[in-house]
């Protein structure tokens, strides 16, 4: 019964929707869809909105004296409404939606609608929010954001990334009313903005967003007072999982794999649901197609990360390079590694090793100069791994050890990488 209800609005499902507004003679009022007709009557500004596609019964109005901002990107109008006294990360903002469109039409699908709006209200609030084309933002959220720090991760342009793929998931594919629906919005919403920030940044700074997302999952677990439950059945209302933790599962499942291959389970997921009428589908959907796409040495990793509660508590114990005759350096670094596992209450038990890890250094200015993946495997009924191994960079290396992007959940992140000493 539940998988004829969506969890977006469970009264509803994909419904045409036309707005007559009207606002004051100064103000433009805005409304999900393309504005078909615009006009003045009794001292009275009137616009009427209508949506491209049927969509979920999922609207915002907002009315201001905006300043626009357009341009165009192929059929679609890329518009950002704000106050004239905040522009100054307006044109980022334009540029995170093109670059957005333009990744994920080419690796998921059609974009539904003629425009791409964000509009500016007032921090009342601090959020962003994604409605069909339409997406309202804070203030707060990236308008008055100083993006002049060198090197700081450029959070206007990821949130933008996170709200536009929104238009893919949850707006057109849906989960069921059940738990684990946020799986196919959240988690892969955040996903694909990391697919977007990867391509703009490299991975150099995906690592660092991995790095933050590692930090509030584990803050967000010891602070949440439900129990914990794995990604395919999480609770609408565990924002560490949905968001930090889901996008951390999948974007580690896609360097395994491939991006290929994440990208043909999500046009399939797409081809079945993609407005298509209840039933809804569950997280299984999603699980399922991935691991359709997961060769048989990587299957563990759909059970590690999206059936299981798993965590990793490894450390990098040393790391020591030496010059080389042609320049270049060769580094050695020595890992201990702990697999975990905890079940529904909490409690955390060792279990043996047979993954796939990557191990790497990184150079001067945060420079990634080597990434490699690895097996890792311990014999018998042995949990606890010591492990050595060596690889050649071409510059001086400043720090080195395991899981260089931080793909794995770390209960110690800041173990996991050592200053280089340089040996003769």
């Amino acid at each position: 019964m539940h998988c004829a209800r969506n969890y977006f609005d469970p009264a509803a499902d994909w419904v045409p929707m036309e707005t007559v507004i009207s606002t004051a003679p100064d103000q433009i009022a805005i409304a999900p869809g393309s504005l078909e007709k615009e006009w003045n009557s009794n001292g009275r500004r009137y616009f009427r909105y209508k949506l491209d596609h049927p969509s979920m019964g999922f609207a915002s109005f907002l009315s201001a004296r905006y300043a626009v901002s357009r341009e165009q990107w192929q059929r679609i109008s890329i518009e950002v409404y704000h106050l004239k006294e905040h522009p100054w990360n307006v044109p980022r903002m334009r540029e995170a939606i093109r670059k957005s469109l333009a990744y994920y039409t080419a690796n998921f699908g059609p974009y539904p609608h003629r425009q791409a709006r964000i509009i500016e209200f007032p921090r009342v609030a601090g959020f962003a929010q994604a409605y069909p084309g339409t997406m309202p933002y804070s203030e707060s959220v990236g308008f008055i954001a100083n993006l002049e720090s060198p090197g700081a991760i450029d959070h206007v342009f990821f949130v933008v990334a996170h709200e536009m793929a929104h238009q893919w998931w949850a707006h057109q594919v849906v989960g069921a009313d059940l738990q684990g629906a946020t799986l196919l919005s959240e988690s892969l919403a955040e996903y694909s903005a990391l697919m977007v920030m990867e391509k703009e940044y490299g991975e150099g700074m995906i690592g660092k967003f991995l790095r933050y997302d590692n930090d509030f999952y584990l803050k967000g677990r010891a602070n949440d007072g439900k129990r914990e439950r794995p990604l395919e059945s999480v609770r609408n209302e565990q924002f560490h999982i949905r968001y930090n933790k889901g996008g951390m599962a999948l974007y580690e499942l896609r360097q395994t794999i491939g991006e290929d291959a994440m990208n043909r389970a999500l046009r399939r997921l797409l081809s079945q649901y993609g407005y298509a009428p209840p039933p809804y589908p569950t997280s299984y959907a999603l699980v399922d197609a991935l691991r359709d796409e997961t060769p048989e040495q990587y299957r563990y990793l759909i059970r590690d990360l999206f059936e299981k509660i798993t965590l990793f508590n490894n450390h990098a114990q040393s790391a020591q390079a030496r010059k080389l005759k042609d320049g270049k350096y060769e580094v050695t670094v020595k890992c201990q590694f702990q697999k975990l596992k905890t079940d529904y209450y909490g409690r955390e038990s060792e279990v043996p090793l047979d993954d796939w890890v990557e191990v790497g250094a990184f150079g001067k200015g945060d420079r990634l100069l080597h990434r490699q993946r690895v097996h890792v495997a311990c014999g018998g009924n042995e949990t606890n791994l010591s492990w050595v191994w060596s690889f050649t960079v071409d510059e001086k290396p400043e720090r080195a050890g395991l899981d260089p992007l931080c793909l794995l959940v770390e209960k110690s992140p800041d173990d996991t990488m050592k200053r280089v000493e340089m040996v003769k």
